[in-house]
C-alpha cells in the first residue's frame, strides 16, 4: 500500500490537532514517510562514520571511543571566585573548561572606564591584564585541560595572555589546548560586543587563525558560531546557513593572503545552539557536516580528508529558557542535549535551570553537568553511532535542510558575500524576521511554551540566586591601579607603539600583542593601540 491508497482507506479518520505540522525551519512535517521519500543514493551521499563527507560523524568510533567533552560555561565577579567555580565542576567531573568574561573584557575596555561601570564582573568574569588570568587558571594545569573562550574582538588578547600564563606554569605553546570563540562577522549580526569595524575585525581574526596554525597547533584558532545568531531569533536552517557563510568569508580572505587553508582547516570548530525541535536539531548537525565537507573539496580544493571535518561545541538554548516555572527547565536541557549528542557534538554546555533568573548556583550547575553524564552513563545512546541513519523522517529532514542552506549560500554568495549582506543589512533583516514570526505563534498558541502562554501557575517560588560581591568593581579597579605603578611602564609604552605600527603595516599581529601581554598591558590598553589605526566602530546591530 503506499501513500495515496493509505490516504483513501483512512480518509474519514484523518482528523488532526493542527492544519500543519512544521518545524522551526518551516519545514513541513508530513503524517509519516517511507522509503519514497528519501533519495536513492542516501547511503552513498551519507557515507560511514569517519568517512567523507562525515554525515554520520567526523570520528570512526564516535562517543564508543570516548564521550564529548562535558564543557560547562562558567565565570563571574572576580578571577578568584571563578578559578574557585572551575576547580569545582572539574572536581564534579567536567572535562573541559569554558569561559565567559564581562562585557568590559569583551569589548576591549578596562574595568575602570567610565563605559565599564556598572558592568564589571556581571556577566562572565573581570578579566584586565595577565595578572587576571594568572589567578583565573592558578592550580589548573593548562597542558591537561582543554579550555574554551567565548571572546571575540579581544579573542587575540585573551589567547596571548593564556599562552604567557602557561608558559609561566612551564607549558609550551604547542601542548595548550583549547578554542578561542574569535568569529567577529556574527558580532556585527547577533551580539553587538565588537571593537573595530568589520573589516579589519576580521583581519585580526585571520591574524590568530594564522599564527596558531604555525606556534599553537592543538588550539582551535575560531569557533564560527552559530549559537548567537539562533539566540537572536533565526531559525535552525538559518543558524546553519549564516555561520557556514561566516566562515567561507574567513577562508576567503586566507585565501586572499595566500594562507595555508588545508592546514587553517584542521582547526576550524563551530559552536552550534540546540533548542527543543528535537529531530530538526538531530538532522542539522548531519547536513552542516555534509555540506562543510563538499563546500571544503569543491570551492576550496581542500583534498585532506582531516581538514574537511565539521567539528563543533555545542549548548542547550538560552533563549529557551524560561524565568517562570524554572525547574521545567532541567527537563528542556535534557531533550536538548540528548538532541545534540545523537546528532554527534564533539563538546557539551547544558545550560542550568536557574539562568533565566541570573547567574548559576553551585547547585543548578551541578544539575546541568550531572544531566550529561546521565545522557553519556545511564541512557546508552552512545553506544551506537548516528542511531538514527536510515529513519525516513531524519534522513528526508537532513536533505531538506541542506537544500534550503544552499539556497541562502548562493543568494549571500550573489550579494557579494557576507560583509557585504551584514553592511546591507540583509543577514539581520532575515532573523528579525523569523524571530517576529515565532512570537507571532507564540501569541496565538500555534507554538506552546508550557509556563508562558500555556499551563500557568498562579504562584511560584523563586530559587536561590547566585550574587556578585557588591565591592568587585572597587576591588578590581584598586587592583589596576596597583599594577600599573608596579609595572615598567617604558616598557609598556613601547610595546603599545609596536602593536600600532604593526596594525598600519598590516602586518599579523599576535606576536606584538604578546610583548604587550607579557609588559602586562592591559585588554583596553591593547585596544586603544589598535584603534589608532582601525578606529572604534558605533553601528549597533
Amino acid at each position: 500500500m503506499n501513500k495515496n491508497d493509505w490516504q483513501e482507506k483512512y480518509k474519514e479518520k484523518l482528523k488532526e490537532r493542527k492544519g500543519e505540522f512544521k518545524t522551526t525551519s518551516n519545514i513541513k512535517i508530513e503524517r509519516f514517510y517511507t522509503k519514497d521519500d528519501i533519495t536513492k543514493d542516501v547511503e552513498e551521499r551519507n557515507s560511514l562514520p569517519g568517512e567523507f563527507p562525515f554525515t554520520r560523524g567526523v570520528q570512526p568510533t564516535m562517543y564508543r571511543g570516548r564521550f564529548w567533552t562535558m564543557r560547562q560555561y562558567a565565570g563571574f565577579g572576580s578571577a578568584k571566585e571563578t578559578n574557585e567555580r572551575f576547580k569545582y565542576l572539574l572536581d564534579k567531573g567536567q572535562t573541559g573548561l569554558s569561559v565567559a568574561f564581562d562585557l568590559p573584557t569583551q569589548m576591549g575596555y578596562d574595568s575602570d572606564a567610565p563605559v565599564s561601570k556598572g558592568e564589571v564582573g556581571k556577566v562572565g568574569v573581570a578579566i584586565d591584564s595577565l595578572k587576571d588570568i594568572e589567578i583565573l587558571f592558578d592550580g589548573i594545569p593548562l597542558d591537561k585541560v582543554s579550555t574554551s573562550m567565548t571572546i571575540n574582538a579581544t579573542a587575540s588578547m585573551l589567547l596571548a595572555m593564556y599562552i604567557v600564563a602557561a608558559e609561566k606554569q612551564g607549558v609550551t605553546p604547542d601542548a595548550i589546548m583549547g578554542t578561542t570563540q574569535n568569529d567577529l562577522l556574527k558580532e556585527f549580526i547577533a551580539r553587538g560586543t565588537y571593537a573595530f569595524p568589520p573589516n579589519p575585525s576580521v583581519q585580526i581574526s585571520v591574524d590568530l587563525m594564522e599564527y596558531c596554525k604555525d606556534f599553537v597547533p592543538k588550539w582551535n584558532p575560531i569557533s564560527v558560531s552559530g549559537y548567537h545568531i539562533r539566540e537572536a531569533g533565526s531559525t535552525a536552517v538559518q543558524e546553519v546557513a549564516f555561520m557556514l557563510a561566516d566562515a567561507i568569508e574567513y577562508l576567503e580572505i586566507a585565501k586572499k593572503r595566500n594562507l595555508d587553508i588545508e592546514g587553517i582547516c584542521k582547526r576550524v570548530s563551530f559552536f552550534f545552539a540546540v533548542h527543543g525541535n528535537f529531530f530538526e536539531e538531530i538532522s542539522k548537525y548531519r547536513a552542516a557536516r555534509r555540506i562543510w565537507a563538499n563546500i571544503l573539496r569543491k570551492d576550496f580544493n581542500v583534498l585532506d580528508d582531516g581538514a574537511c571535518k565539521f567539528r563543533t561545541h555545542s549548548q542547550t538554548g538560552g533563549v529557551t529558557l524560561t524565568a517562570q516555572q524554572p525547574l521545567n527547565n532541567i527537563v528542556r536541557t535534557a531533550m536538548q542535549a540528548m538532541a545534540a549528542v545523537l546528532g554527534g557534538t564533539q563538546s557539551l554546555h547544558t545550560n542550568s535551570f536557574d539562568e533565566a533568573l541570573g547567574l548559576p548556583t553551585e547547585e543548578s550547575a551541578t544539575i546541568a553537568l550531572r544531566t550529561q553524564q546521565i545522557i553519556a552513563h545511564e541512557c546508552e545512546v552512545a553506544n551506537t553511532i548516528d542511531p538514527f541513519a536510515g529513519s525516513y523522517f531524519i534522513e528526508n529532514l537532513t536533505d531538506q535542510i541542506e537544500e534550503k542552506v544552499y539556497e541562502y549560500l548562493n543568494i549571500i554568495k550573489e550579494k557579494g558575500g557576507m560583509v557585504k549582506c551584514i553592511e546591507d543589512n540583509y543577514i539581520q533583516s532575515e532573523i528579525e524576521n523569523s524571530a517576529y514570526d515565532f512570537q507571532i505563534e507564540l501569541e496565538k498558541k500555534d507554538r506552546v511554551i508550557v509556563g508562558v502562554n500555556d499551563f500557568k501557575s498562579e504562584e511560584e517560588e523563586v530559587p536561590p540566586i547566585q550574587g556578585i560581591d557588591k565591592d568587585l568593581e572597587k576591588n578590581q579597579n584598586k587592583s589596576l591601579d596597583a599594577l600599573r605603578k608596579e609595572r615598567d611602564n617604558d616598557r609598556v609604552i613601547n610595546c603599545l607603539k609596536s602593536l600600532t605600527n604593526a596594525a598600519s603595516n598590516s602586518e599579523n599581529i599576535m606576536p606584538y600583542i604578546l610583548d604587550a601581554v607579557r609588559a602586562y598591558c592591559t585588554i583596553g590598553e591593547m585596544t586603544s593601540a589598535l584603534e589608532e589605526v582601525h578606529g572604534r566602530y558605533k553601528g549597533s546591530v
